[in-house]
């Protein structure tokens, strides 16, 4: 549905039926139809889309304008601002959302911030994932920085453990105390948010350290990683799904994109099972250590795959 259409279906109804003034009934029917659009871009789209949380969207200057510590809503609203992040005042001001969460309201307002140019790599810094460690580097140098699965983990069995115990028939607290339940949403709330905030942190550092070192980032494709991981033991396949590939790879991109740093995906079959030397196939010598049977080549299976990912995105960066 376009802006036009939905501005002749609802602009009458919300300034008639409920007395709202014009831009905020503008504002409405703009907030209904980008949450349709996101819903229907989705290939694997569920339930109709509700809202969950009361939220308005303001356009700059004749929604919200903000002057003097407060922020001026359309319709005579003035609110203080107790805080705020001070390091995008210099950037334009956008149009921001208003959102009422656990009885404090937040004002979030987009910036338009250039984007920094993208400098010329002199070689890449390769990302290898694993559910134990992120192991960045090259044929030069190698770092790995621990996940937060294990961390998440714990949570997310505490929330098991409640719900397996109170799920049962001998417990009528499950269906009469509140409690339980919210206990269980904040472990498993907990979980996600200790994931959330590891993604952001070290694809900040991953980028950073590219800068530094003028290195273009290469990762792998692991878009369709989930269809891969139906024949894993279930501990490991958890693991796994909970580190969320998708959201850390979102991430390691953000930041690139943010810092100019050049980001390059490459197949990622094989990175960790073929010899970067010969391209024979490796075999196992020990805990996670694999050997080429051909040229004798032994290394850790994740310096393998960093290996492989560097040579990958070496032949791709002369499309850069």
């Amino acid at each position: 549905m376009s802006l036009g259409r939905a501005h002749n279906l609802l602009y009458n109804i919300l300034r008639e039926r409920f007395n709202l003034l014009s831009r905020i009934a503008q504002d409405c029917y703009r907030e209904a139809l980008a949450i349709a659009r996101s819903w229907l871009r989705n290939p694997r789209r569920g339930n109709i889309p509700k809202v969950k949380t009361l939220r308005m969207r303001l356009a700059r200057g004749s929604g919200y304008r903000l002057k003097e510590g407060c922020v001026e809503i359309v319709g005579g609203i003035k609110l203080r601002i107790i805080g705020w992040d001070k390091r995008y005042d210099q950037y334009e001001s956008r149009e921001a959302r208003l959102i009422y969460r656990n009885g404090e309201l937040y004002l979030m307002v987009s910036k338009k911030i250039p984007k920094p140019a993208k400098y010329t790599p002199r070689g890449i810094l390769a990302v290898d994932i694993n559910e134990r460690f992120i192991v960045v580097g090259n044929t030069e140098f190698e770092q790995r920085f621990e996940t937060a699965v294990e961390g998440a983990l714990h949570y997310k069995r505490l929330a098991e453990k409640l719900q397996k115990r109170y799920s049962s028939t001998r417990y009528n607290a499950w269906l009469r105390r509140r409690g339980v339940r919210e206990r269980i949403r904040s472990f498993h709330k907990k979980a996600k948010n200790i994931i959330e905030d590891w993604a952001k942190k070290i694809s900040y550092r991953i980028a950073m350290l590219a800068k530094q070192n003028q290195l273009a980032i290469a990762r792998e494709d692991l878009t369709n990683l989930i269809e891969n991981l139906r024949e894993l033991p279930r501990d490991h396949k958890v693991a796994l799904l909970m580190l969320s590939y998708r959201k850390l790879s979102f991430w390691i991109d953000w930041q690139a994109e943010k810092h100019g740093a050049p980001a390059i995906i490459v197949d990622p079959k094989r990175t960790s099972t073929t010899c970067p030397r010969c391209r024979g196939r490796l075999k196992e010598n020990g805990y996670r250590v694999l050997k080429c049977p051909k040229c004798g080549f032994e290394a850790d299976r994740d310096t393998v795959a960093v290996l492989n990912i560097e040579k990958r995105a070496l032949s791709k960066m002369g499309d850069l």
